[in-house]
């Protein structure tokens, strides 16, 4: 969708039309489904959170005073949305199943890891993503969302402090600690699999 035209709908649905709203927000759909459901590891419940994401969106979007994109608007929403989810709900990390998670698009980029040579190879094989799921799933959900929003969702620092109302520079700190967690559960539990990563 060009520039022009979102900003066409954008104006559009903050004076309350439905039918604006609904062709604005179904070009991020599929992205605001991806984050709740890399949140919640569940794809009903990702599927309820993403439909509340817009419904906030929806409710609040006369407020939207285009501080921000309405990219990095609607992924507050959605990753704030997710947040409260999992506090109301006492997920717990380590009994959340990802058994049914599809990772087969994801390539997890230099950025990842940045001391392991080549590390898009990470995901090349089956193994390998089914030992990225795990960690992942062992990681609490903070860590878990700021890695979803850089290395999966491919969101620059400013996006991300934008979406978190952050500072850039905690930002790179708490990404960097979240890959720090990634690599040391990847190494610890499947390090057979991380060999040419972890020398």
């Amino acid at each position: 969708m060009g520039f022009d035209v979102e900003n066409r709908l954008l104006t559009k649905a903050r004076q309350g039309n439905v039918q604006a709203f609904e062709e604005l927000s179904g070009s991020y759909y599929t992205k605001v489904y991806n984050i709740c459901y890399r949140m919640l590891n569940n794809p009903d419940d990702a599927l309820e959170q993403a439909q509340e994401t817009f419904i906030k969106a929806f409710r609040y979007i006369k407020d939207f005073k285009g501080n921000s994109s309405f990219s990095t608007w609607i992924y507050r929403i959605a990753t704030n949305t997710c947040l409260d989810f999992i506090r109301k709900n006492n997920k717990n990390k380590n009994t959340v199943s990802m058994e049914q998670a599809t990772f087969e698009d994801i390539t997890v980029k230099d950025r990842l890891v940045s001391s392991m040579p080549e590390p898009e190879k990470i995901a090349e094989t089956n193994a390998q993503k089914a030992a990225i799921k795990e960690a992942l799933e062992k990681m609490n959900e903070k860590n878990r969302m700021i890695i979803v929003l850089r290395d999966f969702m491919g969101l620059s620092y400013e996006q991300i402090s934008e979406t978190l109302e952050t500072p850039v520079g905690t930002v790179k700190s708490r990404i960097s600690r979240a890959r720090s967690e990634l690599r040391e559960l990847l190494c610890r539990d499947k390090e057979h699999l991380f060999t040419d990563y972890v020398k």
